[in-house]
């Protein structure tokens, strides 16, 4: 089987997004009437952090087999749902106002053991802004880590065990956003004092489950897959973005249908189906993921697909020469 990229693709065109916007605008105006507010998933983000802790103090005085079990088919699934409502919530979806977006993704934030909400808005936002420039885009992988850990089953599945530290790492070479202020410190203190509560309380059994529940819910867990799934070049070497119509999406809060999320980001979860039909005859003819489980294979096993199969673009405006 042939060897995947050694180098990153470059694009000279502008990212696809805002121009998909405009012309779905254009041709379906009535798509304007989805874009809002979802202040009941707040609801959600209180279920499954209140199921996480239920779950951790039913196993405090468990075997690790039975933790490790429980983590990577129970745990996981509700951290990577926290996930998705943290990126809510990073789009202002739930709540007029940043205030309140905050607190709920701070609050989402609890069963990670690790306080990343407040910097994960930071730089998803800049995400959006500027897909594909290296420089500003912290979805994609640094340049030293796709040439060490892409190219074969065994540091790609290392890569998808540590990929909450390759996350971390990408954000230093975003320069001109600020590693620290009010909101991450309350992020920092809040998570700090949750992780004590759950260690004195529930004991150390209950604290490290949740922290394998969440390596699990982004690492190596077919759930890992929607980070290939988004924007890796599996299906089309020109296509940057990709959707995922499956059935996970019902436990994901639909976080599969990227491409309708890029090309209308402040149309909150449950309208993003809405959306696809609205727009049928733009999402159509666009390849998309059936499967994150058969994607999580394929990205262990097939050599054509590593860490390179990534699109960038040269400017920092996010346009082509």
């Amino acid at each position: 089987m042939s060897n995947g990229p050694s180098a990153f693709s470059f694009s000279q065109e502008p990212e696809p997004h805002k121009a998909r916007t405009r012309e779905i605008l254009t041709h379906h105006p009535e798509v304007r009437k989805l874009i809002g507010k979802n202040p009941f998933t707040v609801f959600a983000i209180l279920f499954c952090v209140g199921s996480m802790i239920a779950i951790a103090w039913l196993l405090k005085d468990s075997p690790w087999w039975l933790i490790l079990l429980v983590s990577y088919f129970a745990g996981a699934f509700f951290n990577h749902a926290l996930f998705v409502l943290i990126h809510e919530c990073s789009h202002n979806l739930l709540f007029r106002g940043k205030t309140l977006n905050y607190l709920a993704s701070i609050t989402a934030n609890l069963p990670h053991g690790l306080p990343s909400a407040v910097s994960f808005t930071r730089y998803h936002m800049m995400h959006h802004s500027f897909q594909g420039h290296h420089d500003w885009d912290a979805d994609l992988p640094d340049f030293w880590e796709a040439r060490v850990f892409g190219n074969n089953f065994f540091s790609k599945a290392l890569w998808l065990l540590l990929f909450p530290f390759f996350q971390v790492g990408r954000t230093f070479r975003l320069k001109e956003i600020k590693f620290m202020d009010g909101w991450i410190i309350t992020n920092i203190v809040v998570q700090l004092a949750f992780d004590a509560a759950i260690w004195i309380f529930l004991g150390p059994k209950a604290f490290l489950f949740l922290l394998i529940s969440f390596f699990f819910s982004v690492g190596l867990h077919p759930l890992g897959a929607r980070w290939i799934q988004e924007h890796y070049l599996v299906l089309d070497p020109v296509q940057e973005t990709y959707s995922y119509y499956g059935p996970l999406n019902t436990l994901a809060f639909n976080v599969g249908y990227h491409n309708e999320h890029h090309d209308f980001p402040s149309v909150p979860w449950n309208r993003l189906p809405r959306l696809n039909k609205a727009a049928r005859d733009y999402y159509s003819g666009l390849k998309y993921h059936r499967s994150w489980t058969v994607l999580f294979f394929r990205f262990l096993f097939d050599n054509r697909i590593n860490l390179h199969s990534r699109m960038l673009r040269n400017q920092k405006s996010g346009t082509g020469k």
